[in-house]
Formats: structure tokens, sequence, C-alpha cells
């Protein structure tokens, strides 16, 4: 078994070195374990909790994936040629009432409209306690993206390694599934960078309102999130195991 805090120094002096990329050093254990400890107080809450106090469902080559990103994915997989899914809004007085039988475990997706949906599945990333692409990495992230195609891909993905096993399998699986919304754009008019654009701020959690977001700063939270959809939307994704071998051997 592997010392994961080897494993992580070893990937940071790779990325240093090779990639001229430092990782600053995250918060996240000490907001995890706080999350964790007022875990008692979000039962049966969908939004605004932990991932590790969620409902799970099990999803075969993903593993074990939140049951309202599973839920919400697969309702929206009907509707994948709707013209502007995400980009238009849903109703406030729906999306609240969604969202707080939601809350109270009550099943209102299948009969609830596809953009409401969409605004839902927005709204549980943007809500999460913390990022679920860490903070620690958003600077390096945009780094990698600065480099030539190969570099970038390489480094981008020793990136997604210092992330946990079940982020990295949740971002997987909600980026396959924006990759087929992405394959569909001739009808609902979202691309790849219509999707990374919009879900940027959602992911990271930025502090400024989309409306309120400046061009540059669109710009850099489009690489960002362009880098990680690109590397873990591959079908022939490199389990991060084998990297960390790869780089611990030539260490």
């Amino acid at each position: 078994m592997w010392d994961r805090r080897l494993v992580r120094l070893a990937l940071l002096q790779q990325l240093r070195a090779v990639y001229g990329i430092k990782v600053k050093s995250g918060r996240g254990q000490c907001d995890r374990r706080r999350h964790e400890t007022a875990a008692t107080d979000t039962a049966g809450k969908i939004f605004g909790v932990p991932f590790n106090v969620l409902p799970h469902s099990v999803v075969p080559e993903y593993g074990h994936i939140p049951s309202f990103l599973v839920d919400a994915c697969t309702s929206l997989e009907e509707h994948i040629h709707t013209e502007g899914l995400f980009r238009k809004s849903g109703s406030v007085v729906r999306l609240r009432a969604l969202k707080n039988k939601l809350d109270h475990g009550e099943s209102c997706l299948a009969s609830a409209p596809p953009c409401d949906v969409a605004g839902l599945l927005k709204q549980f990333f943007r809500e999460l306690p913390e990022p679920i692409l860490p903070v620690d990495l958003h600077e390096a992230l945009f780094k990698a993206q600065q480099l030539g195609t190969e570099e970038k891909n390489k480094a981008t993905l020793l990136l997604s390694c210092l992330m946990t096993d079940h982020t990295t399998d949740v971002l997987r699986y909600f980026f396959n599934f924006l990759k087929s919304v992405s394959l569909r754009s001739s009808e609902n008019k979202m691309d790849s960078s219509n999707l990374a654009v919009i879900f940027a701020p959602n992911l990271l959690q930025t502090s400024e309102g989309h409306e309120k977001m400046s061009a540059n700063t669109e710009k850099k939270l489009r690489i960002q999130a362009a880098g990680m959809f690109q590397i873990l939307s591959r079908k022939r994704y490199r389990p991060c195991w084998v990297l960390m071998v790869s780089v611990l051997l030539h260490h």
C-alpha cells in the first residue's frame, strides 16, 4: 500500500521540476474534518452538504457517485437535445420548491422541466461546502493549460492525481455526461467551450457572480475547467495509481 503522503510529495516534486508548476498548500484537510463533524446536522439533505454524507449509487466503471448527481444526469439524458440546456435559467420559484422537496427526501426530478433540473445541478456543485475542484489546485490548473499540448495533458493528469479517488470518480462521471451533451451541440448549441464557461464558476466556486465576471476571469475559469474536462472525460483515462507508480519509480 502506497503512503499517500509520499505519493503526494513525489507528484508535487515532479510538477515543480518538470513543468514549473507549484501547488499551494491547501487547507482542505482542516475544512473536511470540520464538515465531517457537522455532518450530523445535515442528515437527509442534498444541497450544501459534503459528499461523505450524501446517499450514493454504484455506477459501473465509476464507483460510488452521489445519487442526486446520477438521477439528475439520467433525467437530463432524455432531454440532451434541448437548445440552451444549462444556459437557459429555470424558474426561481420552481427551483426553490424542487430543492426543498429533494432536501426532504422526495423524488421529483422525473416530472421537472429539464432547465429546472439543469439549474439544480449547477446549484448542487455551487453549494458544496468545498469546491469539487480543490482550491489549492486552481492556479496550478490554469498554469498547466499554458503548456504545450503533450505537457499540458501530462501536467493536468498529475494534478488530477492530487485529488481523492472519490473526487476523481465523480468528476469523470460528470464530465463524461457533459461530453455527451457537447456531442449534441448541433441541436442544443452547447459545445464543450460553452459548458466550461457555465460550469467553471460552479465547480470552482468563484467569489464573483457569473453576471459580474470580467472577460479575463471568465477566460481563466474556462481554461481551468476545460483542462480537467479534456483529461477526465477520456475513455482511456489512466487510473492515477498507474501514474503514481511511474512517478515514484523515477525518484
